[in-house]
C-alpha cells in the first residue's frame, strides 16, 4: 500500500525543471531585452555588446554597421518601436531615446525609482519602475515625448509589452491583464482575458499573447491573418514570444529553436530550422533573433528586405543585461567573460512541474493544481538523474535543516576595548538583533567573487618580519621630525628601509605599566591578522611587522600625499584653493576610491569584515592620488549569515560612529556605511565631522545637522565647498548625485541606508557625469535605493 510519505517522496523524485515563466523575447519593441528592432523610415537592429568593459549600444541600419552609441557610456536595456530607439543607462536610474539619425532625448531620470523594465510599441513608450511596494508603469507617447495615459498608479505590474497604439501588462499578485491606450483594441483585448490567470502578456499589431498560470500561451484579439492560431501547444512547450503586427514567434523550451504563425501563411521559420536562440524580438512583419552558438544576430520573415537567415556583422552580443545585484535564481555560466568583469546575467527561474501520483483504480480522478507562485519563480528546483542519487540528495537536505550544520555558527567578536561606549550598553547574549535588513549579503553569486582573501589566520600569508634595529634607523630612532600621524594603537613614522623602500611604521604604546596595553596588542593583532589577507588596491598594503620584547610595530607602504583630512581641514590648506583635492571630479573620485576599499571588505573577504572606524583620517592618499582605507585596529569579522549578529559595545570615533550602533550596541555593515556617508559631507562641504558654527567659536554642530537640510531643501550650493568653487554642467549633476547618496547613508536607522554596492554604483556613475556629454539634457530627481 502506498503511504502518503511514499507518494510525496514519488512526486517529488519525477518532477521535472522547466525553464522560465519570464520568457526572453519581445512584442514590438521589447521588455528588458538586450536586443531591439527599429522600423519605420529607416531598417535598424540594434543591441548590446558582449565582452567590453562598458556595455555600449551598436547598431546594424539600412546595411551597415554604425559606431557605437555612446561609446562611454554602459546602458542595460533597449527597446525599439517606429523610428525609436531608447535605452537604459546601467543601474536604470536614465533613459535615452534617439531618432534614426540618433539625436538624442532624456526621458527619465529618477535615481529613487530605477527602470527595470521597457518596451516600445509603434510610438508609446513604457517602463516598470522598481519602487519600495513593487513596480510601477509609467509611459510616454511619441515623438513628442509627452506624457501617457497609464494605469492607476496604485498598481503593481509583473510584466507589461507594448503593441501598434496599445499597451498591456500582468498585474502582480491578481495575475490579470490590464491594457491602456486605444480604447477600442486595449478593452476588447483586455476582456478577452478576462477569465485567465496570466504569467506574463506580449503585445502584437491588434493582438496579444501570454502563457497561463498552467503554461498554455494562450492568444486573443484580431485573427484576421491567423496570428491567434498557435501551434501544438502543451503545457510550458514555449519559454518566449516575439509579436509583430499580424505575426507571432515562440521560442520552444526543449531544444530552443523558434516557430512562428500568422502573417497570413507567408511568416515562415524554415530560415532558422535547427537554430537555437537565446532571444528573439519582432518588427511589423520581421523578427530577428540572438543565437545561442554565437551570440550573433539572424533575421527573417517577409518584410526582411535582405537575405534571410544571414548573421548581421555585428560583435558578439549579451543574452542579458550585465547587473550588479543578486539574481533571484541562476546566473549565466559565461557572465563574467560576457560582461567583462562588471556584473553578470541572471538567467531565468526554473519551474517545478509535479505530475500527479498513480493512484489505485478505485480511486477518483486527481487534477494536478497549477504550480505556486512560489515554485514558478524558482525559488526550489530539482533535476532528478536518478531516484537513487535523488533520494540521497533528498535526505540530505533533509539532514541539513533538521541538525542546522549547513549554516555557520560565526559570531561577531571584539578584539579590542571600544573607545566610546555607548549609554546603554550591555554585555554579549544570545538573544536576536533586533529585525533589519541582511547587510553583509554577497552581492550576486558565488561566481562573481572576484577575489578572496584566504584563512584568517594570523600565520597565514603573513607579512614580512623584520628587524626593531632596522626600523629604528629607518626613523631616525622614531624623532619628531619624521612623525606623520597616529592609528589605533600608536604613532606612525615615515621611514626608508635598508634596501631603499619608503614606509610607514606604526610603533605601539608598548610599556606594560600602559593603562591600555591590552587595547594596543589587540589592535596590533587584530590589525596584522586583517591586512596579512587583505590585497586590494584601494587598502593599505601592509609591508611587514615586527615583535620583539614588548615592541609591536606595522609597517605600510607609504602613501606620499598623507590623509584625506589633512587636505580638507588642515589649517595650512584652510584658505587654498590649489590643492589637487580641490576639484569636484577629484573628490568624487577619491570617495569612489574609498567605497570600492569598503566593497571589498563587506562583499569580496571571506568572511567578511566590518572596518568600525571609517573617517576621512583613514582614508589615504598614495602618490598617483589613488585613496586607500587604512588603520584595520578595530576592525571585526562579520557574519555571513543575518542571524548570527550579535550585541556589542560601540567603538568607533565621535562624529562618525553611526547612532544606531552606538545607541542599540548592534553591528552590521550598514555602520560604515554612515562613516562613508559622514565623509562624503566632508568632501562636499569642507568642513569637520564635528566643527563650531561660528569664527571664533560658537556651538559645536555635527557635519550631517549642518548639510542634510540644505540638501533635503533644494540649497546645495549654500553648504559646498567654496575653495572648489561652484561645479560646471557636466559636474552639477554628479554633485548633486553624491549630497543625495550621502544624505541617503547618514539615516539613522541602518535599514533605511543603502547597501556599499548600491553606493559604489552611484560614485561610478556621479564620476561618469564628469565627463558626460549629455550635460544639457534636463534631469529629474535624484536619490538613491536603500536596502
Amino acid at each position: 500500500m502506498t503511504t502518503p510519505f511514499t507518494t510525496a517522496i514519488i512526486i517529488l523524485l519525477t518532477a521535472l525543471a522547466v525553464s522560465s515563466l519570464t520568457p526572453s523575447a519581445n512584442a514590438l519593441g521589447g521588455s528588458a531585452s538586450t536586443v531591439a528592432v527599429v522600423y519605420g523610415s529607416a531598417t535598424t537592429i540594434c543591441t548590446i555588446i558582449a565582452q567590453q568593459p562598458l556595455q555600449q549600444i551598436q547598431c546594424w541600419q539600412n546595411g551597415q554597421l554604425l559606431p557605437p552609441i555612446i561609446p562611454n557610456t554602459s546602458f542595460d536595456y533597449i527597446a525599439g518601436g517606429r523610428d525609436t530607439l531608447c535605452a537604459t543607462r546601467s543601474g536604470g536610474f536614465s533613459l535615452l531615446c534617439w531618432n534614426t539619425t540618433f539625436n538624442s532625448k532624456r526621458l527619465y531620470n529618477n535615481y529613487s525609482a530605477p527602470l527595470t523594465s521597457l518596451t516600445i510599441g509603434d510610438t508609446q513608450i513604457c517602463g516598470l519602475t522598481n519602487i519600495s511596494s513593487g513596480q510601477n508603469v509609467i509611459c510616454w507617447r511619441g515623438n513628442d515625448i509627452s506624457s501617457s495615459p497609464t494605469p492607476n498608479e496604485t498598481l503593481r505590474f509583473r510584466a507589461i509589452s507594448s503593441g501598434l497604439g496599445f499597451s498591456c501588462g500582468v498585474v502582480e499578485g491578481a495575475n490579470r491583464v490590464l491594457c491602456w491606450g486605444d480604447d477600442s483594441v486595449s478593452l476588447s483585448i483586455q476582456s478577452a482575458f478576462s477569465k485567465f490567470s496570466m504569467l506574463n502578456i506580449q503585445v502584437g499589431g491588434r493582438h496579444a499573447c501570454g502563457m497561463d498560470n498552467s503554461g498554455f500561451v494562450i492568444c486573443k484579439g484580431n485573427n484576421n491573418n491567423g496570428q491567434l492560431d498557435v501551434p501544438s501547444n502543451s503545457s510550458y512547450e514555449y519559454i518566449g514570444l516575439a509579436l509583430g503586427s499580424n505575426h507571432c514567434c515562440a521560442i520552444r523550451r526543449l531544444n530552443r529553436t523558434v516557430v512562428c504563425w500568422g502573417g497570413n501563411g507567408e511568416f515562415s521559420s524554415n530560415d532558422t530550422d535547427g537554430i537555437s536562440f537565446e532571444s528573439i524580438a519582432a518588427g511589423l512583419n520581421f523578427t530577428c533573433g540572438l543565437t545561442t552558438s554565437n551570440f550573433s544576430v539572424i533575421c527573417w520573415g517577409p518584410g526582411w528586405p535582405y537575405s534571410s537567415g544571414i548573421e548581421l556583422p555585428l560583435q558578439k552580443s549579451l543574452p542579458g543585461p550585465c547587473l550588479e545585484t543578486p539574481c533571484e535564481c541562476n546566473i549565466y555560466p559565461e557572465s563574467q567573460t560576457l560582461c567583462f568583469g562588471n556584473g553578470h546575467i541572471c538567467r531565468p527561474c526554473d519551474t517545478i512541474l509535479i505530475p500527479p501520483p498513480v493512484l489505485p483504480p478505485s480511486s477518483p480522478p486527481v487534477t494536478s493544481p497549477p504550480p505556486s507562485r512560489r515554485l514558478r519563480r524558482g525559488l526550489l528546483a530539482f533535476a532528478i538523474v536518478g531516484s537513487v542519487g535523488g533520494f540521497a540528495g533528498i535526505c540530505t537536505v533533509i539532514y541539513c535543516l533538521w541538525t542546522g550544520v549547513c549554516f555557520g555558527k560565526k559570531k561577531i567578536h571584539n578584539s579590542v576595548q571600544p573607545t566610546i561606549t555607548g549609554a546603554n550598553a550591555a554585555p554579549q547574549s544570545n538573544s536576536s538583533p533586533p529585525s533589519r535588513s541582511s547587510t553583509l549579503r554577497r552581492q550576486g553569486s558565488i561566481l562573481m567573487r572576484r577575489q578572496r582573501s584566504g584563512t584568517s589566520s594570523k600565520h597565514a600569508d603573513r607579512a614580512e618580519e623584520l628587524l626593531f634595529s632596522d626600523l629604528a634607523a629607518a626613523t631616525n630612532n622614531f624623532s619628531l621630525e619624521n612623525k606623520i600621524g597616529a592609528g589605533s594603537f600608536g604613532v606612525v613614522y615615515k621611514g626608508k628601509l635598508p634596501d631603499g623602500r619608503e614606509v610607514a611604521i606604526k610603533r605601539s604604546e608598548t610599556s606594560p605599566k600602559t593603562k591600555k596595553f591590552q587595547e594596543k596588542e589587540s589592535a596590533f593583532e587584530s590589525e596584522l591578522a586583517f591586512l596579512s589577507r587583505l590585497h586590494h588596491k584601494h587598502l593599505v598594503r601592509l609591508v611587514g611587522y615586527c615583535e620583539e620584547r614588548d615592541e609591536r610595530l606595522l609597517v605600510y607602504e607609504y602613501m606620499k600625499n598623507g590623509a584625506l583630512y589633512d587636505h580638507l581641514h588642515d589649517k595650512n590648506n584652510a584658505q587654498k584653493s590649489s590643492s589637487a583635492v580641490n576639484s569636484w571630479k577629484m573628490r568624487i573620485k577619491i570617495s569612489l576610491d574609498a567605497a570600492r576599499g569598503i566593497e571589498y571588505l563587506h562583499n569580496y573577504a571571506v568572511p567578511p569584515i566590518i572596518h568600525r572606524d571609517i573617517k576621512s583620517s583613514n582614508i589615504l592618499l598614495d602618490a598617483n592620488w589613488t585613496a586607500r582605507v587604512s588603520d584595520f585596529g578595530l576592525s571585526l569579522m562579520g557574519p555571513e549569515n543575518v542571524r548570527d549578529y550579535r550585541p556589542m559595545k560601540a567603538a568607533g570615533t565621535v562624529g562618525y560612529i553611526d547612532p544606531e550602533y552606538y545607541g542599540l550596541n548592534v553591528l552590521t555593515a550598514k555602520s560604515d556605511v554612515y562613516g562613508l556617508g559622514v565623509v562624503l559631507l566632508e568632501l562636499l562641504t569642507g568642513k569637520r565631522a564635528l566643527f563650531k558654527t561660528g569664527e571664533n567659536g560658537g556651538e559645536p554642530i555635527s557635519v550631517v545637522n549642518y548639510a542634510v537640510p540644505a540638501i533635503m531643501a533644494g540649497e546645495l550650493a549654500k553648504i559646498l565647498d567654496p575653495r572648489v568653487g561652484p561645479p560646471d554642467i557636466n559636474e552639477s549633476e554628479a554633485v548633486e548625485l553624491v549630497a543625495f547618496t550621502a544624505m541617503h547613508c547618514v539615516h539613522l536607522e541602518g535599514k533605511d541606508r543603502p547597501s556599499i554596492t548600491d553606493i559604489v554604483s552611484n560614485l561610478e556613475r556621479a564620476f561618469a557625469l564628469c565627463d558626460d556629454s549629455h550635460g544639457s539634457i534636463s534631469s529629474g530627481p535624484i536619490s538613491i535605493v536603500s536596502d
